[in-house]
């Protein structure tokens, strides 16, 4: 259920990334806002895997699929989105 939360987080910052792109000059900063999400959505995600390793005691292996799943999906649906605009 975490795991689907998060998800959600992503793409509602995606959205919001985009919104700012958008009302900040139209489809040319939508590519910008798209490389800004996936920079800071890295940041977000590694930040999560650190927390889980450090403090649940997940051993890493066993969250790096769960980070690479968290980052990826949002992260191409944002490529997918710049390549389309």
């Amino acid at each position: 259920m975490r795991t689907a939360i998060i998800l959600a987080m992503g793409f509602a910052a995606l959205a919001i990334c985009l919104a700012v792109g958008w009302f900040s000059g139209g489809p040319p900063r939508l590519k910008v806002a798209a490389w800004v999400f996936i920079a800071v959505w890295f940041v977000a995600t590694a930040a999560n895997m650190y927390i889980g390793v450090t403090r649940a005691g997940y051993p890493f292996m066993e969250e790096l699929p769960i980070f690479l799943v968290l980052f990826g999906v949002p992260a191409i649906a944002a490529v997918l989105l710049r390549a389309r605009f």
